[in-house]
């Protein structure tokens, strides 16, 4: 994409940016254009300068993200600490986009409100939480969300939780639509409390996640009616390997880099997964990991052994 696309801005705009540490992952290729705007008067200018046409990919916290090894194409667009503030109110918490999902919880249990442990329990950013309707441990976003500010073409405009349409790890955004700020409800209860909540959650995802390793949270959504890591355990697909991707044999529906994998590994093992369970449980897994970006023409990985 040619850069005279890009307005002039008062944030960084980098050609060819390496992405891979950006992501959980640590895999994938370059952005075309990486774009931080400075506030979200830069960032609608972005907007309106892009047009509805130009591709256009948010990066959030990118923990749930596989970018395969060619990149991205057209404008990759990360939010700073600027779009990262955190308020506190007597019923909620407002958090702009770039929050982490822990921060958040961790102001709600600092004020003894409570209602958004869960939110402690997602390895996120607020952003991308209200983007997917991220949940954990009984709750999402839909739960708790009051309204959101969605940066577009034509400015700011604040939409009710109804308006996103949240199902299963999705909300419709209008399109180019660009979370910047999101409002939670909460209720007072005890601060004691609230923590210990919290601690029980962090201790049951160090118990049973690989949440030190280089990974990307759940790979697949849980079909009705199943458990993907049960689907994926009875296949057979514990630790298994292609390269140096490998699936968690502490959590199996978690998908590892165990030191050099590319993109093209994580992905091709996640697809022998699905192949497997298919063919043993006949249930067809579904990716809850996003997969963005181009594969390099030379690009190949064939084969997964235990």
């Amino acid at each position: 994409m040619d850069q005279s696309r890009i307005p002039a801005l008062r944030g960084r705009v980098q050609a060819g940016a390496t992405l891979a540490p950006f992501t959980w992952f640590r895999v994938g290729g370059p952005a075309e254009w990486l774009v931080r705007p400075a506030d979200a008067d830069d960032l609608v200018a972005l907007l309106a300068g892009l047009g509805a046409e130009a591709p256009l990919t948010v990066l959030g916290a990118a923990s749930n993200l596989i970018i395969r090894d060619g990149g991205l194409r057209g404008v990759v667009l990360r939010l700073g600490g600027g779009f990262g503030q955190v308020v506190v109110e007597a019923d909620g918490v407002v958090a702009g986009a770039a929050a982490l999902d822990a921060t958040v919880a961790e102001h709600a249990a600092a004020a003894g409100l409570t209602g958004l442990e869960f939110l402690s329990g997602i390895p996120g950013s607020i952003g991308g939480a209200v983007a997917m309707n991220a949940g954990a441990y009984g709750r999402e976003v839909t739960d708790c969300l009051d309204w959101a500010d969605i940066a577009t073409a034509g400015g700011v405009q604040r939409l009710p939780a109804s308006a996103f349409g949240f199902r299963y790890r999705h909300a419709t955004l209008p399109p180019h639509g660009v979370v910047i700020r999101a409002r939670f409800h909460a209720q007072p209860g005890e601060a004691v409390q609230v923590a210990e909540r919290m601690a029980a959650i962090r201790a049951a995802r160090e118990a049973t996640q690989p949440v030190r390793a280089r990974t990307g949270g759940s790979t697949f959504k849980n079909p009705p009616g199943h458990k993907a890591w049960e689907l994926i355990d009875a296949a057979g697909c514990r630790g298994l390997r292609l390269g140096a991707a490998q699936v968690s044999e502490k959590h199996c529906n978690f998908l590892l880099n165990t030191g050099g994998a590319t993109a093209a590994e994580l992905e091709a093992l996640g697809e022998a997964v699905r192949a497997r369970v298919l063919a043993h449980a006949g249930v067809a897994l579904e990716w809850e990991i996003k997969r963005l970006g181009e594969a390099p023409a030379d690009t190949s990985a064939d084969g997964a052994g235990a």
